[in-house]
């Protein structure tokens, strides 16, 4: 169970991935404006858009196939894990719903806020199936359940304000899809400034790049904030200790990688890397936080008699 929710999570990681090479190689109309067939057939035309776009498909359904078997072994197996159970179901729901738009924005031309919303839903569908493996690890390797009866008690108040954190990472996936599918990173040269300017304004593509980086940087003082209320008052539970390590070094990525955004942009190559680097690394960070959200809900309640 544990290792097929590995796998399940591996190819959702490779769908978010390769979602991204097919923005970034203006790949999505690869197969023309048919779906599930690629101009006609099974097996796409020997273009490298229509490979992308294809093997793209291919990762999305294998992960959404996977997901489902996930899902009914969870439930023949882990009927006891209520918590898992509802994890691979949402995973399911939101691999769903991914699939569709995609398929949708192949066959209608979709607007960009939609297609943002696209990759958002890809992103919950790998956060709950990251859910779901560190859970199934929970399950047969430190006890299950039982494992939070052994483990200090966490405040109402760091659980919302891991909750808080969750979510607004979140609008920061969506402001970051957003400027991918207008194009706007260009818009707002140089860093940190914007344009050589501390407030370039909020009209047009400007606005759009220049709200992207606001989000982020409000979202790394959040995380900064996080990571020290965890080393500081709950040090001695390992698993946060790990998370707050882990949401520390990839918002440091995050900043990395989108100040080489704006130095890369006249190398093609170099650039579609750090774009890919860029948005699996806070596809990361989101399941993550995601997790971290469920683990301060589960040790902000009671000890279970």
């Amino acid at each position: 169970m544990k290792k097929l929710s590995y796998l399940t999570t591996i190819f959702m990681f490779f769908a978010t991935f390769g979602g991204g090479v097919v923005t970034r190689t203006e790949s999505g109309l690869g197969c023309g404006n048919e779906w599930p067939l690629c101009h006609g057939k099974f097996v796409p035309a020997h273009t490298l858009a229509s490979i992308i776009e294809y093997t793209h498909r291919l990762v999305s359904s294998t992960a959404g196939i996977l997901s489902i078997i996930t899902l009914i072994l969870f439930v023949i197996y882990y009927r006891h894990r209520k918590d898992l159970i509802l994890f691979a179901v949402l995973t399911v729901v939101f691999v769903s719903i991914q699939g569709i738009m995609g398929a949708l924005a192949v066959v209608f031309t979709q607007s960009p806020p939609v297609m943002a919303l696209h990759l958002g839903f890809a992103f919950i569908s790998l956060a709950c199936s990251l859910m779901t493996s560190l859970g199934a690890r929970q399950e047969e390797k430190l006890g299950g359940l039982a494992l939070f009866n052994q483990m200090p008690r966490t405040s109402n108040r760091l659980r919302n304000y891991v909750w808080i954190t969750t979510v607004y990472s979140y609008v920061v996936v969506y402001t970051g899809a957003f400027v991918s599918h207008t194009n706007s990173a260009a818009a707002c040269s140089g860093f940190p400034l914007c344009n050589g300017v501390i407030f370039p304004g909020l009209t047009g593509a400007v606005g759009i790049a220049f709200l992207h980086r606001l989000a982020g940087l409000i979202l790394v003082i959040f995380i900064l904030i996080l990571c020290w209320l965890l080393f500081r008052f709950y040090w001695n539970i390992r698993e946060l200790r790990i998370l707050g390590y882990s949401s520390v070094a990839l918002i440091l990525f995050q900043v990395a990688s989108g100040a080489s955004l704006m130095f890369t942009m006249d190398n093609p190559e170099v650039y579609m890397f750090v774009v890919l680097a860029h948005v699996t690394s806070i596809a990361v960070l989101f399941g993550l936080l995601s997790y971290m959200s469920y683990l301060v809900w589960r040790l902000s309640k009671p000890v279970a008699s």
